[in-house]
């Protein structure tokens, strides 16, 4: 799979933290993402999603939420992963899960 460029990085944090931008852009959507061999991306998706919602992240839930389905994950699969976190995560979690996963699914 042929991995688009990241830019998101130095597109918002590049002018005030050049290398955090760097890293992100290079190092995790470029190096680590990329390590297909190893997880595919659907799979780092599912990953990514789950840690994001356990953590409370959710403004970078949605983008991640994005990925996941350019990724392949089917919303009835964003659903299942949601329910299945809402008991381990917490139920509060789950339901602003499922608020931006509506959004992103809606078509």
């Amino acid at each position: 799979m042929a991995f688009e460029k990241q830019t998101a990085g130095r597109d918002i944090l590049g002018d005030f933290a050049p290398k955090f931008a760097e890293l992100n852009d290079d190092v995790l959507f470029g190096e680590v993402w990329s390590r297909e061999k190893e997880l595919s991306s659907r799979d780092r998706s599912m990953i990514t999603v789950s840690a994001l919602m356990a953590g409370g992240n959710f403004e970078q839930l949605t983008p991640h939420l994005q990925k996941a389905k350019a990724n392949g994950l089917t919303k009835a699969e964003i659903a299942e992963i949601i329910t299945h976190l809402s008991f381990y995560a917490g139920w509060p979690k789950a339901w602003s899960a499922f608020n931006i996963a509506k959004e992103i699914y809606k078509d």
